[in-house]
């Protein structure tokens, strides 16, 4: 084991994010894996993005210039629902408003028509999100000024486009088209930035303390991040992720519960099994009642349930090896291998603190030096 070099930071007030010890610089790279945005391009890399000194900040700059692209090339437009008093009659006459208002005796008519618009939901969630920045977002005492000016900018130069109330299901369900690649990485970053500040239904974590918050979304984005990256970079492999697991051929018992590990990865040539687990915790050792050090005893067993319950289908998952993997930020790194009953599992670590070419290669090293001896 050996201990990650912190990162260097000067701002002592960039408390969300650093609080876990990752470079902005990483934490973007970590962003475009789970939201599947790779290569980087034109569209993601920033210049000096790790002057960013705030997650806000980060996903505030990026933001703003993506939609100040958008503004240059043509913003994106929609059929969306259009109800007007008209003179004439456009589209389909709503009989019943204009009764009520007695229109016909003044010789309009209330009309319900699509119209081709700016006015959209996508531009609306953004425009909506940009305003939550203003008024919520967190961008250190360097740049909060700068930030907001030109995000309040921004708004003004979207007049005409509906302020709406967020939501993550509204967000989630926008389809968007072949030519609405940035589109798809603004919605993204609108979604991170309404998760962080308000945590789905689903979730049952409304009070949750703003670092708790984040640690919630962080293991989401490491998970995803994790599974993107092994889908990039090992083409020779089948990476499924939250794969169901069944307990045995016939598992009709409704109590028991579910197995979804996190990641499972089969070689394709020759049928090796991995199953991954991520684990985004404060610690990856806790201290037991007596003050001495041990890993997670629940992690340990949950991944030797999964690779026990599937021996029975084949050689190859009674080959199968499980891997635990943590994040080590600020803390030992680890590296062990341990026996349980007739399986072995490994306890492994990456320190997200490390140059992104350094992540990368340990990544890579964790899943195939088995391949090599």
């Amino acid at each position: 084991m050996r201990v990650a070099t912190p990162p260097v930071t000067t701002n002592t007030n960039t408390i969300h994010w650093t609080e876990y010890g990752i470079p902005i610089r990483n934490l973007w790279h970590m962003l475009l894996y789970a939201w599947n945005e790779l290569p980087i391009g034109s569209s993601g890399d920033l210049e000096n993005i790790e002057d960013a000194p705030t997650l806000d900040a980060l996903l505030a700059s990026i933001l703003v210039k993506l939609m100040n692209q958008r503004l240059r090339i043509g913003m994106g437009r929609n059929y969306v629902d259009e109800k007007h008093l008209l003179r004439g009659v456009r589209g389909r006459v709503n009989f019943s408003d204009s009764l009520k208002q007695h229109t016909f005796d003044r010789g309009q008519a209330y009309c319900e028509f699509q119209q081709y618009s700016t006015n959209a939901p996508k531009n609306q969630i953004v425009r909506s999100t940009l305003m939550r920045l203003i008024q919520t977002g967190q961008f250190g005492p360097v740049r909060a000024d700068e930030l907001r000016h030109g995000l309040r900018r921004l708004v003004r130069d979207l007049d005409g486009i509906d302020l709406i109330e967020l939501k993550l299901d509204f967000i989630r369900r926008q389809q968007l088209g072949r030519n609405d690649k940035d589109y798809r990485l603004m919605l993204a970053i609108c979604e991170l930035i309404l998760q962080r500040q308000m945590p789905s239904d689903s979730s049952g974590h409304h009070n949750l303390p703003v670092l708790d918050r984040d640690a919630l979304v962080l293991h989401s984005i490491y998970e995803r991040f994790v599974a993107n990256f092994y889908r990039i970079h090992l083409p020779g492999w089948t990476i499924t992720p939250q794969k169901h697991f069944h307990w045995h051929e016939n598992d009709s018992n409704k109590y028991l519960p579910t197995m979804k590990p996190d990641l499972v990865l089969e070689e394709k040539s020759t049928g090796r099994i991995v199953i991954l687990d991520t684990k985004f915790t404060a610690k990856s050792i806790i201290e037991n009642q007596w003050g001495g050090e041990r890993f997670d005893s629940h992690h340990l067993y949950q991944l030797y349930a999964y690779l026990k319950t599937q021996e029975h289908l084949s050689e190859q998952h009674r080959q199968a090896s499980g891997i635990l993997l943590y994040p080590a930020i600020n803390q030992l790194e680890i590296s062990e291998e341990i026996e349980l009953q007739d399986q072995t599992l490994r306890v492994e670590s990456i320190d997200l603190t490390a140059s992104w070419q350094e992540i990368e290669h340990a990544l890579l090293r964790l899943i195939l030096q088995d391949n090599h001896g």
